[in-house]
Parts: structure tokens; C-alpha cells; sequence
């Protein structure tokens, strides 16, 4: 598999802390990646790296061969290749509709096109009705589903989810994971962070387990909860981990 995300001995110092240890990974094009671990182990850390919002202390990160976000790079073709959606999006001003059009009107695309493409991406989500609504008014599981298809409309490559279904009801969590198991299914890859072990399990193509900022243990879903390798990724499945 072609790896379109690649991270080569990555670290990343916060002063004396080291949130990233020499991270090295490849994202296949086309696969679903889960990032597990507890919390401060560098999962989000190694998110912002991927999606360019932070630089490695030392080591690489590549985007399709290219070595991206040296001292100074601000390669904007890089950067529209890919799209991130946080755990708490905002929402601007305007429709519903309105806010799924915003990316692609700030890349100049004509607004006929745009209304299209974005109809297209909230039929995804089931905001498709609710398109004329207020956006102020959705809940927190519509934003969240508002958000994706915000992001999807872009047609990224790679898409950065850091616990994008955290506190959904049920129904939100299974239209969302249906949305991105369809923008895999389209040719996407998909990078995300969740604390939810079940969803890693039923969504990911590969899950990779840090801990203290090292990639403890990566493989299938299957493989991995069934019959995990290391010591460490068993006593954080059995929860028996002191951390």
C-alpha cells in the first residue's frame, strides 16, 4: 500500500516534556487509522503534525513523498490536500447551508457548483432538510455532522478526526462513522484520534497504540484486541495499566 502520510522518527519536545518520541508511521492511501491511547500520551500531538499545525522538535513528516512543514514551509497546495475536524467545531454566522459552502467559496468555486457540491455532502450527513436552518440552532451532533460535511465538500485526501464523536448520542455516532467509512470508500484516507475502543474496533482498517509519546504496538483491529503483541497494549486492553 501506497503510504500518502508518512512520519520518520518524529519527536516533539514541549520544553522539558516529551509529548512525541521518535513516532514513525506510514498511512496507507485509501485506509482508516485509529490513534488509541490514554490521555497525554500524544495522540492530538502527532494529530497537529499530520495536519501541519505544529512542527517536530526532530524527525520528518511527508505528505506524498514531500517533506512538508519544514522551518517556515507554508505550502498551501499541501495544505488543501487535507482537512481536519476537531472534537468541538465552530460554526459560523449563516444557513446551515451557508457554512457547508464556506471552503468552497473561499476557493473561489461558482456558486451554483458550491450549492451542489455542499447539498451533496449534507445529504451525506442527513442535514440535507435543514439546509435553510440557522446553523446557531443544531444540536451538538448536528454541528459535529455539519462539520464533516464542511470538510468533506473539499474533496481532501487525508482527513484528521481528533474525537469527533465524543459525547454523540448513539444515532450521531452511527451517522458519522457511516459518513466516514463512505469518504473511505471514495478513495479517502482517514486519520483519527478516539478514546472509545469499540469504535476503533468496528471502524479502523489499523489501529496504532501510544503511550508516553511511543508507538507501543500498531496492527488490524482483530489482531490487536484478540491478541495483542506487547505487554503494555495487554494491560491497557484489560485496564490494569498504571498510568
Amino acid at each position: 500500500m501506497t503510504a500518502l502520510l508518512s512520519m520518520e522518527k518524529v519527536t516533539r519536545r514541549f520544553g522539558t516534556v516529551k509529548a512525541l518520541d521518535a513516532v514513525s508511521l506510514d498511512i496507507g492511501k485509501g485506509e482508516i487509522v485509529g490513534l488509541l491511547g490514554p490521555s497525554g500520551s500524544g495522540k492530538t500531538t502527532l494529530l497537529r503534525l499530520a495536519g501541519m499545525l505544529d512542527t517536530p522538535t526532530d524527525g520528518r513528516v511527508l505528505f506524498d513523498g514531500r517533506a512538508v512543514r519544514s522551518e517556515g514551509d507554508r505550502d498551501l497546495g499541501t495544505r488543501r490536500r487535507l482537512a481536519m475536524i476537531l472534537q468541538k467545531p465552530v460554526v459560523f454566522r449563516g444557513s446551515v447551508l451557508r457554512n457547508a459552502t464556506y471552503g468552497l467559496r473561499m476557493r473561489k468555486v461558482e456558486d451554483e457548483e458550491s450549492r451542489r457540491r455542499a447539498l451533496e455532502a449534507l445529504k451525506a450527513v442527513g442535514l440535507a432538510e435543514m439546509a435553510g436552518r440557522a446553523a446557531s440552532t443544531l444540536s451538538g451532533g448536528e454541528v459535529q455532522r455539519l462539520a464533516f460535511a464542511r470538510a468533506a465538500v473539499l474533496g481532501p485526501e487525508l482527513l484528521l478526526l481528533d474525537e469527533f464523536t465524543a459525547n454523540l448520542d448513539p444515532a450521531n455516532i452511527i451517522m458519522l462513522e457511516k459518513a466516514v467509512r463512505g469518504f473511505r470508500d471514495g478513495g479517502g484516507t482517514v486519520m483519527m484520534v478516539t478514546h472509545n475502543l469499540a469504535q476503533g474496533k468496528r471502524l479502523a482498517d489499523r489501529v496504532c497504540l501510544l503511550l508516553g509519546g511511543r508507538l507501543v504496538e500498531s496492527g488490524p483491529p482483530q489482531k490487536f484486541f484478540d491478541s495483542p503483541e506487547t505487554n503494555e497494549a495487554k494491560e491497557f486492553l484489560n485496564g490494569t495499566m498504571v498510568w
